[in-house]
C-alpha cells in the first residue's frame, strides 16, 4: 500500500465518540497509515511546520478527518491548513503536493434531514463542498469523493444505546473511508 497520512482535525478528540471511533477503526484496518492527531500534537496550536510539511511530502494519500464545524473545517484544522499549506509548498509554481490524493472525511452533528433543500439548513452537504475541491485544485491534489456521516451529535451522550448507535455508525463510516483509501492506493 502507498503511504497514507491521516490528519485528525478534531479540536478535542478525547471528548469525541464518532471521530475517535473512526480513527481507531481506520488504524486497525490500515496499521501502516500514519495518523497525526493535531489536538494532541499541538494543544497550544503552535505547529511544527517542517514536521507537518515533511509528513505531507511523504504521503501519497492525505486524509483529512474532522467534525464539520460551521459548514467547514474546525478551527484547529483550518489554522493548520493556513500555517502549513504555504505558497511555494502546497501551491504556486513551486508547489510540492501535486499528484497526491486527498480525501475529506467528516462527521456532522446535525441529521441528514436538515441538510436538504427543504430542511432547516436549506442546502445538502454537497453545497458546502466546493471549497474543499477548490483547495485540492489549487494544490494540484487529486480530489477523491468525500466521505461523511450525518447525525453524530453531542446531544446523545447520556444514553448508552445512542452512544452505541453512534459508534456503530462511525464504524460503518470508517469502513467507507478504508474502502476509499484502498481504492485510491490500488
Amino acid at each position: 500500500m502507498k503511504n497514507v497520512l491521516i490528519i485528525s482535525g478534531h479540536p478535542d478528540l478525547a471528548s469525541s465518540i464518532a471521530n475517535a471511533t473512526i480513527l481507531d477503526e481506520v488504524a486497525r484496518a490500515l496499521p501502516e497509515a500514519k495518523i497525526r492527531r493535531l489536538d494532541t500534537l499541538y494543544p497550544t496550536y503552535q505547529f511544527d511546520i517542517e514536521a507537518e510539511q515533511a509528513a505531507l511530502l511523504d504521503a501519497d494519500v492525505i486524509v483529512l478527518q474532522f467534525p464539520f464545524s460551521w459548514y467547514s473545517l474546525p478551527g484547529l484544522l483550518k489554522l493548520w491548513l493556513d500555517k502549513v499549506f504555504l505558497h511555494g509548498f502546497s501551491h504556486g509554481s513551486h508547489g510540492k503536493l501535486g499528484g497526491k490524493k486527498v480525501l475529506f472525511s467528516f462527521t456532522t452533528g446535525a441529521p441528514k434531514a436538515v441538510y436538504a433543500t427543504d430542511g432547516a439548513f436549506r442546502h445538502p452537504v454537497e453545497d458546502y463542498l466546493p471549497q474543499f475541491e477548490t483547495t485540492a485544485r489549487l494544490c494540484n491534489l487529486d480530489y477523491l469523493p468525500p466521505v461523511w456521516i450525518n447525525g453524530v451529535s453531542y446531544t446523545d451522550r447520556g444514553d448508552e444505546a445512542k452512544i452505541n448507535a453512534q459508534k456503530e455508525a462511525a464504524r460503518a463510516h470508517a469502513t467507507r473511508v478504508v474502502e476509499a483509501i484502498r481504492k485510491a492506493t490500488a
